[in-house]
């Protein structure tokens, strides 16, 4: 599933190509996606392209008000590559490829396609204000923002039990950490992934809200990490090139102790970690 680095990856590959363009047209192939396709999303037609950004793993583009009155009437697109989708850049003379669902085709005849084998993807609209909306609401705060902190993960772990591995991957705390992301937090910060959240000094959690930062930002320079179904905005696979500590290394040597690193099912997803570094 492409993780946060990856959706960050991919704002930047197609950002250039939408804000001040105007959308000339959105054309839908398939609208059975995770969500059926709205219509609201013809709304979009001869508007112009405001800004795009992202909020957790959805990508935000805001339109200019257009046909309304109310100049703050804008809303947008807003769209989430779910486990194998991707948006690529393409001429308008090429020739649409088995799951494109969904195109963007802006000014100049570039269009922006939206591709997804499994379908577990979104591609909907959001009415003003973009934090109000269902799937945006209930998140917590950005990793690399201020207001993410050891203080704020130490303050909301009080009286929890849940293992630190699933509470920090629990999008009400804080977005973005994935599975991936969250194994290698744990071992930079020394933290045993099934200790209960409740249990952590405010000290270990200043330590993982660092590691977090730094493995995240790490990963956005490498372009993400090494997804099979993920792709870039010009289309190719990502494959990138991104040294990673503990995860998928079962039964390799650590390589801070050399202990084999084990794998452990926490919350039905696939951790690893090091015995003898993280407590």
């Amino acid at each position: 599933m492409p993780e946060l680095p990856e959706v960050e990856t991919t704002l930047r590959g197609i950002e250039p190509f939408l804000t001040g363009h105007l959308i000339r047209e959105i054309i839908v192939h398939n609208p059975s996606l995770r969500w059926p396709v709205p219509a609201e999303i013809h709304q979009a037609h001869g508007r112009r392209v405001i800004r795009c950004w992202r909020r957790a793993k959805y990508l935000l583009v805001e339109l200019s008000h257009g046909k309304f009155t109310n100049p703050e009437e804008k809303g947008g697109l807003l769209i989430h590559l779910g486990m194998s989708g991707s948006l690529r850049i393409c001429e308008g003379a090429t020739a649409a490829r088995k799951h494109d669902h969904v195109e963007i085709v802006v000014d100049g005849g570039k269009r922006i396609r939206f591709n997804d084998p499994r379908r577990f993807g979104a591609f909907t609209w959001w009415n003003p204000p973009a934090s109000g909306h269902k799937l945006l609401k209930d998140l917590g705060p950005e990793p690399l923002s201020a207001e993410f902190s050891g203080a704020h993960l130490w303050q909301l772990s009080r009286g929890r039990t849940a293992a630190v591995k699933s509470f920090i991957m629990d999008g009400k705390t804080v977005v973005g950490v994935g599975n991936i992301y969250a194994s290698e937090a744990l071992f930079m910060s020394g933290i045993h992934p099934v200790r209960s959240a409740g249990r952590i000094s405010g000290a270990r959690y200043d330590a993982l809200a660092g590691a977090i930062r730094d493995v995240l930002s790490r990963a956005i320079r490498q372009g993400g990490t090494t997804l099979r179904d993920f792709q870039n905005a010009d289309g190719n696979p990502g494959y990138f090139a991104q040294n990673l500590l503990v995860y998928e290394r079962a039964g390799q040597p650590c390589f801070q102790c050399q202990s084999p690193i084990r794998r452990k099912v926490i919350g039905q997803r696939a951790s690893y970690y090091c015995p003898r570094c993280q407590r």
